[in-house]
């Protein structure tokens, strides 16, 4: 992964940015800190034991996804640059230690991974360039989320209609049934007539049985939490330009679901597949952030702090927009936005069980489509590194991890264990105990 001085600048000033937002207790990343922090800022655990806390937390998370993650695609993630950044914000005793210590941490990632992707690219047997074999299961995998979200919520009738309407929009697209103006992936059709009937479901079900209270209009028992998060709004104007910006560079990949894409357009020679593919990894974080709504938001209107990418559009924000110049613009003003609607947001949710219920429902699919997505596509990677010598390398790697109780998740088992398993095939190599693949 090469890197440029802008790009360096760039990270380096995020970083800094993220950190100052979780020292002063105003947003972090991880999901599983935000509802522990008011125990820190209103004094109830101190700096070392939130710290603990944080650490405790985030290190699995940083170790496996974050870094497996950008071994396999060359693309930075949320994981990597921002569970760091909310530890170190937290363990800094002040504003300026914080900024300092989350802009080394930036420095460190842009220039510590290109020395080591660079030296990974070196080996005799590519497994680097073979872990482009994960993007296509992703891809696909991906697509069919809302079919078992629909399984989940509303059982196996609607959810069979639902899977035969996607299939059958993948064959009218592949067929060519549509407008040639209409330039649309397969994947893209199938989740936007998903998801259409996901919520179709949904809203169905709350006409039919309307919720028995209601919320007054100028009810709302957040406002008061809602106040620390507005204190902020300065800092998540730069740092949403900020995430704009590299995700519009192409430095940056918002999520899981777009990661793989994304690389896949940036590597491709094809311009007009090349945009086609960053509509889908759009299109695909703006899916994925609607189910991250409820979470993000109510534990953020009872807490008082948010997140530090809020709701995550800023993602499909900075990977659409034609130049980082508005892009940065974007990415200030959907934060912003998202801030000052957070009050409202709160009183919607109440109205709407079954939406917020489709939420976690999309959540849960998501991580499971995904685990299933990369274990098939470190499956074809590892085969076409390593054959059945890497297949046997892999699996005993996977059953490892299994056996000893999933140290780390499944989301980042399958590539971190194709990646330790193209390191294996190469000291083979070197011991004269394996043969390269032909071709």
């Amino acid at each position: 992964m090469e890197f440029s001085i802008a790009e360096l600048i760039l990270v380096t000033l995020l970083t800094a940015g993220t950190a100052l937002l979780s020292h002063y207790g105003r947003a972090v990343f991880h999901d599983g800190i935000r509802p522990i922090m008011p125990e820190y800022i209103e004094g109830r655990m101190n700096r070392a034991e939130m710290s603990s806390v944080a650490f405790g937390l985030s290190v699995g998370f940083i170790a496996s996804v974050g870094i497996s993650f950008t071994l396999s695609t060359g693309l930075l993630n949320p994981w990597l640059l921002f569970l760091p950044t909310d530890i170190l914000g937290v363990f800094a005793g002040s504003a300026w230690l914080a900024g300092i210590l989350g802009g080394l941490w930036g420095i460190a990632v842009i220039t510590g991974l290109s020395a080591v992707q660079a030296s990974l690219t070196a080996f005799p047997i590519d497994f680097i360039g073979a872990l482009g074999e994960l993007s296509a299961p992703v891809l696909a995998g991906f697509a069919l989320f809302p079919v078992l979200a629909i399984l989940y919520q509303f059982g196996w009738r609607k959810g069979v209609f639902s899977g035969i309407v996607v299939l059958f929009t993948r064959v009218i697209i592949e067929q060519g049934f549509l407008p040639e103006k209409i330039a649309l992936l397969p994947e893209a059709g199938q989740l936007f007539i998903g998801t259409i009937l996901l919520v179709f479901f949904a809203v169905a079900k709350d006409r039919k049985h309307p919720p028995e209270t209601d919320v007054g209009e100028g009810e709302s028992l957040f406002e008061e939490r809602t106040q620390r998060i507005y204190k902020g709004l300065p800092f998540f104007a730069i740092v949403g330009a900020l995430v704009a910006v590299i995700a519009n560079l192409g430095y940056f990949a918002g999520s899981e679901v777009s990661i793989f894409t994304l690389n896949e357009a940036y590597t491709t020679t094809d311009a007009g597949e090349a945009k086609s593919l960053i509509q889908q990894a759009a299109l695909s974080d703006f899916l994925r952030g609607i189910g991250f709504i409820p979470l993000i938001a109510t534990t953020a209107l009872t807490t008082g702090v948010y997140g530090v990418v809020g709701l995550t559009f800023i993602f499909p924000v900075g990977y659409l927009m034609p130049n980082p110049i508005l892009a940065a613009i974007g990415g200030a003003v959907v934060l912003i936005i998202e801030v000052l609607i957070l009050s409202r947001l709160g009183k919607f949710l109440e109205k709407f069980p079954s939406l917020r219920e489709a939420s976690d429902n999309i959540r849960s699919s998501i991580s499971t489509v995904m685990e299933i997505a990369l274990l098939i596509g470190s499956f074809l990677a590892v085969l076409s590194m390593g054959g059945i010598t890497g297949f046997t390398i892999f699996v005993i790697l996977w059953l490892i991890n299994e056996g000893v109780g999933r140290p780390v998740i499944r989301l980042a088992a399958a590539p971190l264990a194709a990646i330790v398993t193209g390191i294996i095939l190469n000291l083979l190599y070197f011991m004269n105990l394996f043969t390269p693949l032909a071709g």
